[in-house]
Parts: structure tokens; sequence; C-alpha cells
């Protein structure tokens, strides 16, 4: 027994007749009392500290200077991407949305990139807010389809488009509709008629190219497997056939070869779902072309991108060859998300992109992305007895109820609806 315990245990000895063992309960609850009301105090001074530099970044995101403009939206996507700030947020979403509005169709290089990135951050805050993506839709769509504003841009704009889709699209048609727009960008990578790599695709027209092409792919993981095998046999060309994808493995870009990969994986997936032998007659040439990238020992590649190409070749030859998915198990608190199929390693890598290194303590505090991948109610929620706590705030009882959610019923990951129900 510490000294402090027993100097607590004998005062109590002294001053009442309560027994020695109330008496040392009684120094429990106090000190349990203590160490709480303490760490209750620690978190409030903590978010008290982000919101003022939450609400000094909004300032500064009004000021005239382009380059304090673009600091105060960087601030405002690191404090989001770091911390579960949903009420906090709620209450200042008109003036948030307008921020990105305004950087995306006024500003000029990194003030349309920051102000992209803060697209679906605000969208992951809110739960997926009825309404938000679709108002951030049009002018997302108008950067990216504008050719004076720079790659880099365009290609954040890729990316917030089909994250913002993901996390709030209910209508098929409209997800498919977005999925031939995204062709109409990384088919600038597609072989030509000679079947040879088009050479005035630059490293940055790479990018957008790449960005484009895995936006489509995370779409697809919406697709029910019927209507995807449905839209890829059919004649329609409303998706793009095998042999485009094929030809992709042969671009000069590393990120737009590993897009590739991972894409014709997510392709075989979905379809396979379905039907067993889906591209069946495909998989030799597939095979042949995504061995020697997985080999591949070229010199004048930089050794890191050689490693990273192999890496993931080996795991889609390996999906080809075996139908075996690479796993990956996740730790966060005292919960783990194990990703054992190409499309929730794929959700999972975009939601990444954005959250970056605060993805961890998204996963264990943000109700939406744990919805998203099915882990429950986040474990500081729950009682003793495993019922939920009373006191919410009124974002997450919004949640509970929130149509939204229905959404994600479409599929998620490897538990596709397999009945065809082609859309029309």
């Amino acid at each position: 027994m510490s000294r402090r315990n027993k100097k607590a245990a004998g005062k109590g000895r002294i001053n009442d007749s309560n027994s020695e063992d109330e008496s040392f309960d009684n120094v429990s609850v106090y000190s349990h009392v203590s160490e709480a009301a303490s760490s209750e105090a620690a978190e409030d001074l903590a978010n008290e500290r982000f919101e003022e530099k939450f609400e000094k970044a909004l300032e500064q995101a009004t000021e005239k200077s382009a380059q304090t403009r673009i600091q105060a939206l960087q601030a405002i996507c690191e404090l989001l991407m770091h911390r579960y700030m949903p009420d906090f947020v709620e209450d200042r979403k008109m003036t948030l949305m307008d921020f990105v509005e305004k950087s995306v169709r006024r500003g000029k290089g990194q003030e349309q990139v920051w102000g992209a990135r803060l697209a679906p951050l605000l969208v992951l805050q809110l739960g997926g807010e009825e309404g938000m993506s679709k108002a951030m839709n049009q002018f997302l769509l108008t950067t990216v389809q504008d050719k004076s504003v720079n790659y880099d841009a365009r290609a954040k704009c890729c990316a917030a488009l089909g994250l913002l889709n993901f996390l709030d699209c209910e209508d098929i048609g409209a997800l498919i509709q977005l999925m031939q727009f995204f062709e109409t960008i990384f088919a600038g990578s597609y072989l030509r008629g000679d079947d040879k790599s088009p050479i005035s695709v630059t490293a940055e027209a790479g990018t957008l190219h790449a960005e484009a092409l895995s936006a489509w792919g995370l779409l697809l993981t919406l697709v029910p497997s019927g209507d995807f095998v449905s839209l890829m046999t059919s004649g329609q060309h409303k998706f793009p056939s095998i042999k485009k994808f094929l030809g992709l493995l042969q671009s000069p870009h590393l990120d737009v070869r590993m897009a590739a990969g991972e894409t014709i994986a997510l392709i075989l997936e979905s379809g396979r779902a379905h039907d067993e032998n889906f591209l069946e007659e495909d998989i030799g040439e597939l095979c042949d072309a995504v061995k020697q990238l997985a080999t591949d020992s070229h010199k004048y590649r930089a050794k890191r991108d050689r490693k990273a190409q192999r890496a993931t070749f080996r795991d889609v030859l390996r999906y080809l060859e075996e139908d075996i998915s690479p796993e990956i198990s996740i730790r966060f608190g005292h919960d783990s998300l194990t990703l054992d199929a190409w499309s929730i390693h794929h959700q999972y890598s975009a939601l990444c992109a954005v959250m970056g290194p605060g993805m961890t303590s998204h996963l264990q505090e943000n109700e939406f992305i744990r919805d998203i991948f099915q882990l429950g109610p986040r474990p500081n929620n729950v009682g003793i007895n495993g019922n939920a706590k009373v006191k919410q705030s009124k974002l997450e009882r919004h949640l509970v109820n929130a149509a939204a959610f229905k959404a994600r019923s479409i599929t998620r990951g490897k538990n596709r609806d397999k009945r065809s129900a082609v859309v029309q």
C-alpha cells in the first residue's frame, strides 16, 4: 500500500467507525473521480485550443493575400484530419462550404488544391449530410474539365468528386454517368491505334489520369455485381473493355500502371462475385502482362518505383491466378479492421488519402467512417453493460436516424448484391 493510501485509510478510521474496506473504497472512488475530472479538463482544454486555431484559420481564409488563404485552408484541412469535431463544424458548415466553392472556382493552383481537399473532409465530419455533395459536385466537375487549370488541381478535384459521390450518392444511374465522365479523362492514357502509349502524356497529366482511374474504381465498389457484369458484357459500351485497361498497364507513368493494375483486380472481383467465369477468356493475357510488371527489373526505373510496382502486381497476379486477395489487419485502440477484399482496400486507401495520419483517430471516433466499415458504435459510446450511453452530440443523434446511411446498403466491399438488377 502506498504511503498516501495508508494515511488516508488511517484518517478514515479515526474520524468515523467505517470498516477498513469501506475506507479504502472511498479513497478509490475519490481518486477515480479526481482522475476522471482531470482527464475531462485536459480534453476540454485541448478542444479549446483546436477551436481557437480553427477560428483563426477561418478568419485568415477571407484575407486578400492568396498565400494567407492557402495557409488557412491547409490549416483547416489538417485540423479536420486530426480531430473529429462534428458539432463545431456543423455550426460553421455554410461558411466552410463557401470557402470550398470560392477557392475551387476563383483560386489558382494550390488554393484550388486545398479547396478540393477540404470538400470530402467536411462530408466526413458531418456524416454524409444529404445534399452537401450535390452542392459541391458541379463546380468540381467544371474545374476538372477546365484545361486552363493546372493538372494537380484537376487531379485533386477528381479525387474529391470520387469520394464525395462514394459517400453520398444513392442513384446507380448517376454513379455510372460519373464513371463515364472519369473515363473521358483517363482515356488520354489509352494505347493508340498502333498499340503504342501516347507520347504526349506528361508526368503531370499521368497523375490526373491516375486519379480519375482510382475514382472510377472507387465508384465501381458501389455498383452491384449483376449490374456491372451486364454493363461490361452487353455491348452497350457504358464501361471500357478489359482490353483498354490492359493497355493502361503499358503507360510510362508508374501511378497510371499501379491504378490500372488495382482497377483490373476490382473489375475481376466484382465480376466473379456474380459469375465465377467472368472474363475467363482474357485471364491468360492479363496474367502475362501483370507477371512482367511483378518481375520488372528495368534499371531505368527508380529503385523505389520498381519495389512498389512489384509488390502491387504480385498481389494482383495472385488474385488473377488463385483468386486470393491480399489481407491486412489494422489495429486501432481496442478495435481492428481487416482489409480482405480489393474493394475494401480501395475504399480504405481513398479515405486514407484524404485523412492522412488522422485516419486511425477517425476510425476510433468518427461514427460515419465506422459505419462505412461496419465497425459498430465507437467504444466510448458503450456503457459497462454494453448499452449505449444516453448522452450524444446533436450530430450523433442525427446520424442514428440519417436516411443517408441507406446509401451504403447499395453494397459495401465483399457484401455485394450478387443478383442482377440491370440498370436501364
